[in-house]
């Protein structure tokens, strides 16, 4: 984006600070972060609301919020902060001001960069995001099909509970085992088909797909989809509610939130390739 001179608009940085840590499931750690900056604003009416958190290299000592442009002239394009995205599960004003924010974080052990920042979280830890982003919300009186892992629960959860109580649908979860099922507050309208794959998340393991061809949407239902998960599942799964049940894009909130064998910094490369694209169309 640029500004009215013509030169790029550096994105607003917001620095959240921990105020504490729980753990959610199996492999989901919450990370609630207080933030004081006057210029942040939650979405409150889009539930799957999302911020980008900033990572720095340990090695340099850098400290948030980051002078991107300084550290890329000294440090080159690799000491250059990396983004991860993730949702805000919740969002509460604090009574001395600001934001209280959770967010839920997938762990797999040591493997990758922010679900091991997360596990090791202290109280008073600090952190720079960009954000907030977002766009789906639940729309009142629709036929509402929810699917995804575990990435996508927290957004699927959020949705869930800001439904009304008439609202009706079906939300299918793909998950590692019984220990990775969540509470969640959903309409008693809205079935919960949680799917259990009996370890990680591979290719052969994950029964989403079938879990949501299984899924009867009612004749001339209003419907409205929000499914999010694995790349390659969710290229699947286009196919499947456009060619299946014949909807229309329009109807549809479906996205990549990572892919498999995919290094995070490479799938988000891959975003702006024909690859990358849920939506052959995009390319």
């Amino acid at each position: 984006m640029s500004a009215p001179d013509g030169k790029k608009r550096k994105r607003v940085q917001h620095l959240g600070t921990v105020v504490g840590t729980s753990t959610v499931s199996d492999h989901l750690v919450r990370v609630t972060l207080a933030v004081e900056s006057e210029a942040f604003e939650p979405k409150e009416s889009i539930t799957d609301s999302y911020v980008k958190l900033l990572f720095a290299d340990p090695g340099l000592q850098l400290v948030p919020p980051f002078d991107v442009d300084a550290i890329r002239e000294v440090h080159g394009p690799a000491g250059v902060p990396v983004t991860r995205t993730y949702t805000i599960r919740a969002a509460r004003p604090r009574t001395e001001g600001g934001w209280e924010l959770d967010l839920d974080f997938v762990t797999h052990g040591d493997t990758g960069l922010a679900g091991p920042w997360a596990a090791g979280a202290q109280v008073g830890d600090v952190i720079a995001f960009h954000g907030p982003g977002g766009a789906y919300a639940p729309r009142p009186g629709a036929w509402h099909l929810l699917g995804g892992d575990e990435a996508a629960l927290p957004a699927i959860a959020a949705a869930l509970e800001s439904m009304g109580p008439d609202e009706v649908g079906v939300a299918v979860l793909d998950v590692a085992g019984p220990g990775d099922r969540i509470d969640i507050s959903a309409p008693a309208g809205v079935e919960l088909r949680w799917l259990e794959r009996g370890g990680e998340w591979t290719p052969e393991s994950t029964t989403l797909a079938s879990g949501v061809a299984a899924v009867e949407i009612p004749a001339g239902a209003d419907a409205q989809v929000f499914v999010h998960g694995e790349r390659e599942s969710m290229k699947d799964l286009r196919r499947l509610l456009t060619e299946k049940h014949g909807l229309d894009r329009k109807q549809m909130s479906l996205s990549a939130y990572w892919a498999y064998g995919r290094a995070e910094d490479e799938f988000q490369a891959e975003k702006r390739t024909p690859i990358g694209k849920i939506f052959p169309e995009d390319a």
